[in-house]
């Protein structure tokens, strides 16, 4: 949108045009519903939160002083709605996806589930490189909120770090030193446990998981076309982890060919973790298979 018609279209929203403001929300609204995705660990809340966040902004909209970009304070206002929640869950494990593999292994139910999903529904493809970006989500978890907002908003979301000071309402050395705590955590995670950058990594799931859902001839070669694999014994792992961010920043968690399959992998992280019963798993694959019926 051109910077004369933004301007117009923004003090038209300021005096009450609910439809103008949409306008303007629509240009960012994709990317804060996956931030708030990749904060929550699931599409419902993400939904939820992204429509809290249109209504609290358009009722404070005439607060809005342009110290910031409208995309900004949009993603300030959403932060303070989910920040108290999350605040209250525990950090994830960085064992997470081992956990979860033993729930998926030893409950028929679960395991079923998941095998449903991936028969019945279209977006319930595997690919490794979705997985990566799932697997990211995760191993952010282990930080505190503070950090998992940081890192999310300034490698994957291309904030920059008075936009980060903006949402955060921190100092600049405070983001500065977040972000470079933060970075180094998940780079020492990464190392120590991915299989696919490290012979020594003990987490295979990507590998597991490739070999679950796609065909034998398939398998070898989505391992083999991925940058992140192909470079792995040449680059130091700060460079892998730059690797990856390049990766994720491409795909929209919410929209791709599998989001269906990651999420229900996400609900079985969220088990391990003590976040969701067996319960709120199965609740998706039987309105799956609802809708199939009709």
């Amino acid at each position: 949108m051109e910077t004369n018609r933004r301007e117009e279209t923004l003090l038209k929203a300021t005096q009450g045009d609910i439809n103008a403001f949409q306008e303007l929300f629509s240009e960012f609204q994709g990317q804060l519903k996956s931030f708030l995705y990749r904060l929550t660990t699931d599409r419902n809340d993400a939904e939820d939160y992204t429509h809290e966040t249109f209504i609290k902004a358009f009722e404070k909209l005439s607060t809005f002083r342009g110290e910031s970009s409208l995309k900004t304070w949009v993603f300030q206002i959403a932060t303070n709605l989910v920040y108290n929640e999350l605040k209250r869950r525990k950090q994830w494990t960085a064992d997470v996806s081992e956990k979860a593999k033993n729930i998926v292994l030893s409950n028929k139910a679960v395991y079923d589930s998941i095998v449903k999903v991936h028969n019945s529904s279209i977006s319930a493809s595997y690919e490794i490189k979705e997985h990566i970006d799932t697997c990211f989500t995760c191993i952010s978890k282990n930080l505190i909120i503070e950090k998992q907002i940081v890192i999310l908003l300034k490698d994957v979301y291309d904030f920059a770090i008075h936009d980060i000071c903006s949402v955060l309402n921190k100092s600049e050395g405070s983001i500065k030193y977040l972000l470079q705590d933060s970075r180094k955590t998940m780079t020492d995670i990464f190392d120590n446990r991915c299989s696919l950058v490290n012979k020594n990594g003990v987490c295979h799931q990507c590998s597991e998981l490739n070999g679950w859902f796609n065909p034998k001839q398939d398998q070898q070669e989505s391992i083999v076309k991925l940058e992140l694999v192909d470079k792995s014994s040449r680059l130091k792992k700060e460079q892998l982890y730059k690797l990856r961010t390049k990766l994720i920043k491409a795909i929209d968690p919410l929209r791709t060919k599998g989001n269906e399959l990651q999420a229900i992998l996400l609900k079985c992280n969220r088990m391990a973790m003590g976040e969701v019963k067996i319960l709120f798993l199965l609740l998706p694959i039987l309105e799956i298979l609802y809708v199939l019926q009709v």
